[in-house]
């Protein structure tokens, strides 16, 4: 099965693409993938190295009477997103991806597909194995551990690469070119307190939300999808109110940039409240399948009887945190003023962990403005302080400020146009990207962020719109043998 994406063109793309994917890649586990990026470029014959944040650089000489060009610097990074169906049996530190072909698009079998930003790295791969392209000086980055705090990027050190246009291979719409993106930043809050005893009589409860979309917290957070973490607050909020519950522990999501999907929690309740709270779970399903009809896929909303437990959080400490995450400000919370389309300022409430004594929430604050995300991320910290729980801000970085008379993007408006018969559009996105932290070590650097069409990164549903690969790909040919000349 995971060979007929061989078969697709351009094939030179879509091999390198299946050789990454037979890598396990997950964030945080990149030893085998580093390894194999710099075997490659040796056996291309073109410079290879590894900096001392684990990033991998290429570099290629011009091309025959391209040597008078600006130096191109191809960027991508080589981690992925690990997410699975539940049901799926796949461990991402051992296990290839398994690919396949729906329709127009390829898919994965139940995990996320790494073309966020295996589709960035097969391209560079393609670029640098050609012998026959034109182009002017050539280099490529490609990052460590983007997806879990840009840590490859922000350990960049000076002098690493040293080209005047950075061409940033991880957007996710053909035919879009982008020019500034969104700045970011972590909250985590954090709590350990001393467990109570169960009540013996009582009785317990595993409730299960899954079936979410989930997806990318900044590209798809204004698209109304359900965070798992805010529905279960919901539940929460009620069965403590009504039905004498207590939690015993509660996890959802695991990716700070992904919207969570799914969310468990265990509970007790007095034997009377049992048949209440399965009503009510039962209601929760029917109202959120309602609420989110249009927007999700059938929501599953369930509760089993488990062994009971011999510990659980204390009532204070239950109502806090489970108020705190209530109020938490998750979503959209303002669109650019000037461009309305755009999201200017958000939060994805990504990950909680509340058991055996600790509790942790985790949220990533995104936001083009500074001075919103400094709002932004005072408001979360306001919000759990009053929990009595401990915040940490971590991993912020700038957004990327947009330059409109970009000499390469002039250039690639003009090619797409000859290529393609129509303009490209020339867009601010909310994700945050790497362009503005590398900027910062390469300072005036001119950039631009561009790539094939992907739907639903971050989740299993990840998909690549076949069409698209080759357009971005002879788009990225075209731009190279159009490169500005040196001044």
């Amino acid at each position: 099965m995971n060979n007929t994406i061989l078969s697709l063109a351009p094939q030179n793309v879509w091999k390198h693409f299946h050789s990454l994917n037979q890598i396990p890649r997950p964030s945080g586990h990149l030893d085998k993938i580093q390894q194999f990026l710099l075997e490659f470029g040796k056996n291309v014959g073109i410079e290879s190295s590894l900096d001392e944040v684990g990033n991998v650089v290429y570099r290629k000489p011009a091309s025959v009477g391209m040597e008078n060009r600006k130096k191109v610097v191809l960027q991508a990074h080589m981690d992925m997103v690990p997410q699975k169906e539940q049901d799926v049996a796949h461990d991402f530190v051992n296990d290839p991806i398994q690919t396949w072909i729906d329709g127009e698009w390829v898919r994965a079998k139940g995990t996320t597909l790494g073309a966020d930003d295996g589709m960035g790295i097969a391209a560079i791969m393609a670029v640098m194995e050609d012998k026959t392209l034109k182009h002017g000086p050539l280099e490529a980055l490609i990052t460590a551990d983007e997806e879990t705090g840009m840590f490859g990027a922000f350990g960049l050190k000076p002098g690493t690469v040293t080209g005047e246009i950075l061409l940033n291979l991880d957007s996710e719409a053909e035919g879009e070119l982008y020019i500034g993106c969104a700045g970011g930043e972590d909250l985590t809050a954090t709590l350990e307190y001393k467990e109570s005893p169960v009540d013996k009589d009582d009785i317990a409860l595993k409730v299960t939300l899954k079936g979410l979309r989930g997806g990318h917290s900044g590209m798809e957070i204004n698209e109304g999808r359900a965070n798992a973490n805010k529905l279960m607050a919901r539940f929460m909020n009620q069965v403590i109110a009504f039905d004498e519950a207590c939690l015993v522990s509660w996890h959802g999501g695991n990716m700070r940039n992904a919207i969570p999907r799914e969310c468990e929690v265990v509970i007790t309740v007095p034997q009377s409240e049992e048949e209440d709270v399965l009503a009510y779970v039962a209601e929760c399903e029917r109202l959120w399948n309602e609420e989110y009809g249009v927007i999700e896929t059938p929501i599953s909303f369930k509760a089993e009887k488990v062994d009971l437990p011999k510990w659980m959080v204390p009532e204070e400490i239950r109502d806090n945190l489970v108020d705190a995450i209530y109020a938490c400000q998750d979503g959209v919370l303002r669109m650019i003023p000037t461009i309305p389309d755009t999201v200017e300022t958000s939060s994805n409430l990504a990950i909680v962990n509340i058991g055996e004594g600790k509790a942790e929430v985790k949220i990533l604050a995104r936001s083009s403005r500074d001075s919103m995300k400094d709002y932004l991320v005072t408001s979360l910290e306001s919000c759990f302080s009053m929990a009595g729980m401990l915040t940490a801000r971590s991993g912020g970085y700038s957004g990327w400020e947009p330059n409109v008379n970009s000499p390469i993007l002039k250039a690639m408006r003009e090619s797409y146009a000859s290529q393609f018969g129509k303009e490209p559009e020339v867009k601010v996105i909310h994700a945050g990207l790497e362009c503005g932290i590398i900027g910062a070590v390469v300072p005036g650097m001119d950039m631009i962020s561009f790539g094939p069409t992907l739907n639903s990164p971050h989740t299993p549903s990840e998909r690549c719109h076949i069409p698209s690969v080759k357009r971005f790909y002879d788009f990225l040919v075209a731009t190279l043998e159009n490169t500005p000349i040196r001044n």
